[in-house]
């Protein structure tokens, strides 16, 4: 009765067309784009924060925790309930407003981040966090992770492009935690939300900058014999005082399956391609590109190749971008890690992900942001195969512990979600997660948001997590 009682209430508030309460749609939602799946009670798809505000009012009446949700490109479990949850979806909340004068924009929860910068192409402004998915993930998604992308190497990641954010908080309210102001008197709670994977609040609402489109723009692709000498080149361009707008790096594996999807031209007998790319003012953009290609030739480049316009620049960021997609020609399933490690360290680092892939009997592939050293270790598996999942689990285990012993970190654009959860005591100490535990404690006392995620069990003085409620199956 209870159940009924619940899904009634939210059916009154949004009419049955945007409850979904069904089997196949509940199945549909209870996955992201990583491997796991989580339960789902009911979906709700709130098209105003007054209906955000609400649902969360009714959630929080029953007991029943929430699940924020974007397009559900994530990779490390972060919109998959661990319990039978209500998922809040988000992609109709998609107003843009921009104010060309202060190059910044009000933009809702569920606009597609590639839609941000289209809208605001005749400004000539963008929106520079781009994620490789984002042409389907939307700005909520990337608030939530702190998304970077292939261009955030110069301009920094999501948290660098927000200034305000709306939230809706486990009692329902709806605050401002930010301003339009770049340093705002007071704690930074804008800083905290940012990145903190819907634990904190529901977001529907942001304040975005936007970043003005260079006057000129040019991309190389680099091709080396060796990964230890394309990582080399990494080095020397940021030594000579360089910093690209991109700088990008994939093994022969990856080189090979983006070739075959897209025909973007890379050169698939290289052991490494590095991608780089310069902006600026069309005089400083030459001079930086030559010493981009000065610094190859110095490594041993085998080839060098500058795009000639625009329709080739973006042939091969479509070949880029379209790495992971490109997989599916190998295996109908993959786990993507994303963790962090000095530049001094990739090679030392790569060749022990190629180890744990041969001692686990893994296909893995390798792309990266070679120039903050954020590496993005993918294995190709079927899940059909009996065992398999428990070797995938089990190299990516040892690929994070690698990482964060060679003095890097478990995530840079992905978050920690489910997958990297259990992970956080080796960066984090009993400390520093009671720290946060306590944060989260501040803004969400019940633990009604996203439980069970980032933060494992015990990381207060007494167990996180949140019993599951009686009843509430569909």
């Amino acid at each position: 009765m209870r159940v009924v009682t619940f899904v009634r209430e939210l059916q009154d508030l949004l009419g049955e067309e945007r409850v979904l309460a069904d089997p196949l749609r509940r199945h549909v939602y209870g996955k992201d784009g990583g491997i796991r799946r989580g339960d789902v009670a009911v979906v709700t798809l709130p098209a105003t924060v007054g209906e955000v505000a609400e649902i969360v009012r009714i959630a929080s009446r029953h007991a029943i925790p929430v699940v924020p949700r974007g397009a559900g490109t994530g990779l490390a479990g972060g919109a998959v309930p661990t319990s039978p949850s209500l998922v809040v979806s988000l992609t109709r909340l998609t107003e843009i407003e921009v104010d060309v004068e202060s190059s910044t924009a009000w933009v809702g929860a569920g606009v597609l981040n590639l839609d941000l910068s289209k809208h605001t192409a005749a400004f000539g402004l963008h929106f520079a966090p781009d994620p490789s998915s984002q042409a389907a993930c939307t700005i909520g998604g990337n608030v939530a992770n702190n998304s970077g992308g292939p261009h955030c190497l110069a301009e920094g990641s999501t948290v660098n492009h927000v200034l305000a954010v709306e939230l809706v908080t486990a009692a329902g309210e709806v605050l401002m935690l930010g301003a339009d102001a770049p340093d705002p008197v007071g704690l930074d709670l804008r800083g905290i939300v940012v990145g903190s994977e819907g634990t904190l609040g529901i977001v529907t609402r942001v304040l975005v900058k936007l970043t003005p489109n260079p006057p000129a723009a040019r991309t190389l692709l680099a091709a080396f014999d060796r990964v230890e000498d394309a990582a080399a080149t990494v080095s020397g361009i940021i030594a000579e005082g360089i910093v690209p707008a991109a700088l990008e790096m994939m093994d022969q594996p990856m080189t090979i399956a983006v070739e075959r999807f897209v025909g973007a031209g890379f050169p698939t007998d290289a052991a490494a391609v590095l991608l780089a790319e310069v902006t600026g003012h069309p005089a400083a953009v030459a001079a930086e590109a030559e010493l981009v290609r000065a610094v190859a030739e110095s490594n041993h480049a085998t080839r060098i190749r500058v795009a000639a316009d625009q329709a080739e620049r973006d042939l091969l960021w479509k070949g880029r971008k379209a790495a992971f997609g490109a997989v599916a020609q190998l295996a109908p399933d993959y786990y993507l890690h994303d963790t962090v490690v000095p530049r001094t360290k990739l090679v030392e680092v790569l060749a022990q992900v190629y180890d744990i892939a041969d001692r686990y009997d893994l296909a893995i592939m390798n792309v990266f942001h070679a120039g903050d050293g954020n590496l993005h270790p993918l294995m190709a598996f079927d899940a059909s195969q009996e065992g398999v999942l428990d070797r995938v689990h089990a190299a990516a285990d040892e690929v994070a512990r690698v990482c964060v012993a060679a003095g890097g970190s478990l995530s840079g654009e992905h978050g920690i979600g489910l997958e990297k959860r259990d992970l956080m005591p080796l960066v984090f100490s009993e400390a520093d997660l009671d720290a946060q535990a306590r944060l989260v404690e501040a803004f969400d006392p019940d633990r009604l948001f996203n439980p069970d995620k980032v933060l494992p069990t015990g990381s207060r003085c007494f167990d996180m997590g949140r019993p599951v409620p009686e009843g509430i199956w569909i």
